[in-house]
C-alpha cells in the first residue's frame, strides 16, 4: 500500500544483496498522514535477522566484490545515472514527502530538487576528486597519497527530510566505493524504497546498496555491528550521543548531523517590520521541524516589546491547514508524538516566559496534528524552551543589553548548527558571524547553499556534509612510498 501519486513495486519487501526479499518478521509499518490521521502506506518491518543479512551482504560486497575496486570514473558514471533516474521520479518523491509528514507542495519541490542536485553534484565531484595524488619523494623515489573507501556504511536518515538527507549519504558512499545499508526512519521510508528501486534497475553489484526499514532496536544492532566500518547519522542529539558511544567503543568512524537551537541576532539597523516578517514566517517552514531552524531571536532590550508585537501580528496572519490546501503557510506536525512533544514545551514556556501568541491547536481543524505558530517573549536564555530543541513552530524572543550580550546569549547553548544576523551591514554580519560558535551563519535568514559544508559545533554534531568536505568522512587516506615509479596502468591512468 502506497499513497496516491507514489508507485513502489515492493513495499512489502526489503532490498538485501541485490534482491527484494520478504521481511522475516512478516510485520509491517503503517505510515499515517499527519493531515488526516489515516493510514496512507504500509511497508515491510525488518527485524534483527534481516539487518544481519544486509550487513553480511554489504560486508561481502566490500571485501570481495568489484565495487570498491571499480575505477572512480565508472563509479561516477553509475551514480550520475542514478541521479538522472531519481530526477525522473521527482513528482513521486514530492508526493511521498507531502503524504508522510505533511510538508507543503512548494517546499516539497525545493527539498526534492536539492536531493537530486546532491546526487548529480557528488557524481561530478567523484569524477574529478584526487583519488591518487603524487607528492615529491624525499626519502624514496616516488610517493603517493591514496584515498580509499572507508568500508561498510550504515546510512541512517531522519523523518523530516528523508530524501535530501539520504541522497547525500548514498551518493557519498557510492562515489567513495563503499557499500551501504540504508536505514530510513520508519515514519518516512518511501524515498529510500525509490532509491533502492532505481539502483536495482541500474545494476549496482549485489550487496552494494541495501535497504532495511526498521525500528530503533534493530538500528542499534546495525550501529553496533563490528562489520560496519562507519555510521552516517542525521537525527537527534540524544541518539547521536548513543551512536558516538557505540562507535567509540570499537573505534568505528561516525559522522553525526544532530540538533540545533539556532539564534538570530537582530541589530539596531534592522527595521522591526522586516525582522518580524522574516522570523514569523521562517518558523512556519516545515512546521518548525528543521534542525537549523531559527528558534531564538535575540533583540536589543529597548526594542523587545515592539518586536514581540510585530512578530505576533505576522503570526496572526499565518494560514494553517491541510498541506495541499491553497494558500496554506503552516501544515501539520509530522506525527502525534511530535505534537505532544511540542505541546509539553509550550506548557513549560507558559510557566517561565510570556506567551504572546499561539500555543493552541487550531479550533477549525478537528483532525490532524496541527499547532498554532507560537511566540514566547521575555525568555530567559537559561530556560528549557531557550536551551532545548523543541522541533516545532515555537519562537523564543530574548532581550539583550548590547551586541556583546547578544553574541554571548547566542553562544549560550549546547548546540551550534546555524545562526543568522539580521542587519543591513554586511561587514557587521561577517564580524558577528565570526564570533558565533556555529557551523553556518546567514545574513538575514536561515540560509544554506548547495555544495557548501553543513554541520555543527558542540552537540550539533561531528563532521560535515556538502562539497568535498562531505566526501572526506567516507574515505581513508593511505600513504604509499616506493623505490620506483609504478606504471600508468597501475595508477589507473
Amino acid at each position: 500500500m502506497t499513497p496516491n501519486g507514489v508507485h513502489i513495486d515492493h513495499p512489502d519487501r526489503l532490498f538485501i544483496d541485490g534482491a527484494w526479499v520478504p521481511a522475516t518478521s512478516g510485520r509491517s509499518f503503517e505510515i499515517v498522514s499527519p493531515n488526516s490521521e489515516e493510514v496512507v502506506a504500509r511497508v515491510a518491518e525488518g527485524c534483527a535477522q534481516d539487518m544481519d543479512a544486509a550487513v553480511a551482504a554489504a560486508r561481502r560486497a566490500f571485501d570481495h566484490g568489484p565495487w570498491p575496486r571499480t575505477a572512480p570514473r565508472e563509479r561516477a558514471r553509475m551514480v550520475a545515472e542514478l541521479a538522472k533516474a531519481l530526477r525522473a521520479r521527482s513528482e513521486e518523491l514530492e508526493n511521498a514527502w507531502i503524504e508522510q509528514i505533511g510538508g507543503l507542495p512548494g517546499m516539497a519541490r525545493g527539498v526534492v530538487a536539492t536531493g537530486n542536485r546532491s546526487f548529480a553534484d557528488i557524481a561530478e565531484l567523484g569524477d574529478r576528486f584526487p583519488w591518487i595524488e603524487e607528492v615529491a619523494g624525499e626519502t624514496v623515489d616516488s610517493a603517493y597519497i591514496v584515498r580509499e573507501p572507508v568500508g561498510v556504511v550504515a546510512a541512517i536518515a531522519p523523518w523530516n527530510s528523508p530524501y535530501m538527507i539520504m541522497a547525500n549519504k548514498v551518493a557519498y558512499s557510492l562515489i567513495a566505493g563503499c557499500t551501504l545499508i540504508m536505514k530510513p526512519a520508519p515514519e518516512t521510508p518511501l524515498e529510500a524504497y525509490i532509491i533502492a528501486e532505481e539502483a536495482a534497475k541500474i545494476g549496482f553489484p549485489p550487496g552494494v546498496l541495501n535497504l532495511v526499514t526498521a525500528d530503533r532496536d534493530v538500528a542499534d544492532r546495525l550501529v553496533s555491528s563490528p562489520a560496519v566500518d562507519k555510521v552516517s547519522f542525521t537525527g537527534s542529539t540524544a541518539v547521536g550521543m548513543r551512536i558516538a558511544q557505540v562507535c567509540g567503543s570499537r573505534i568505528a568512524r561516525c559522522s553525526l548531523e544532530l540538533g540545533g537551537k539556532s539564534a538570530a541576532i537582530i541589530r539596531d539597523d534592522m527595521p522591526t517590520g522586516e525582522a518580524a516578517q522574516l522570523l514569523g514566517t521562517t518558523i512556519t517552514r516545515l512546521s518548525g521541524q528543521i534542525c537549523a531552524m531559527l528558534t531564538r531571536a535575540i533583540v536589543p532590550a529597548d526594542r523587545h516589546d515592539e518586536m514581540a508585537e510585530a512578530i505576533a501580528d505576522v503570526m496572526r496572519g499565518i494560514k494553517i491547514g491541510h498541506s495541499r490546501e491553497e494558500g496554506v503557510q503552516l501544515g501539520p506536525l509530522a506525527m502525534k508524538r511530535q505534537l505532544e512533544r511540542v505541546e509539553s514545551y509550550i506548557e513549560e514556556g507558559r510557566a517561565t516566559a510570556d506567551l504572546v501568541h499561539g500555543g493552541q491547536r487550531p479550533a477549525h481543524l478537528n483532525k490532524g496534528y496541527f499547532i498554532e505558530p507560537t511566540l514566547f517573549a521575555n525568555v530567559d536564555s537559561g530556560s528549557r524552551i531557550a536551551q532545548e530543541e523543541i522541533f516545532g513552530p515555537v519562537l523564543c524572543l530574548i532581550p539583550a543589553k548590547d551586541e556583546a550580550d547578544a553574541i554571548r546569549i547566542a553562544n549560550d547553548s549546547n548546540f551550534g548548527l546555524h545562526g543568522s544576523v539580521l542587519t543591513k551591514d554586511a561587514d557587521a554580519a561577517f564580524r558577528i558571524a565570526r564570533e558565533m560558535r556555529t557551523g553556518m551563519v546567514g545574513q538575514n535568514g536561515m540560509r544554506t547553499q548547495p555544495g557548501m559544508p553543513f554541520g555543527g559545533f558542540k552537540q550539533s554534531g561531528i563532521g560535515r556534509e556538502g562539497g568535498a568536505e562531505g566526501l572526506l568522512p567516507y574515505i581513508e587516506t593511505k600513504s604509499i612510498l616506493l623505490d620506483g615509479r609504478p606504471s600508468d596502468a597501475a595508477l589507473g591512468n
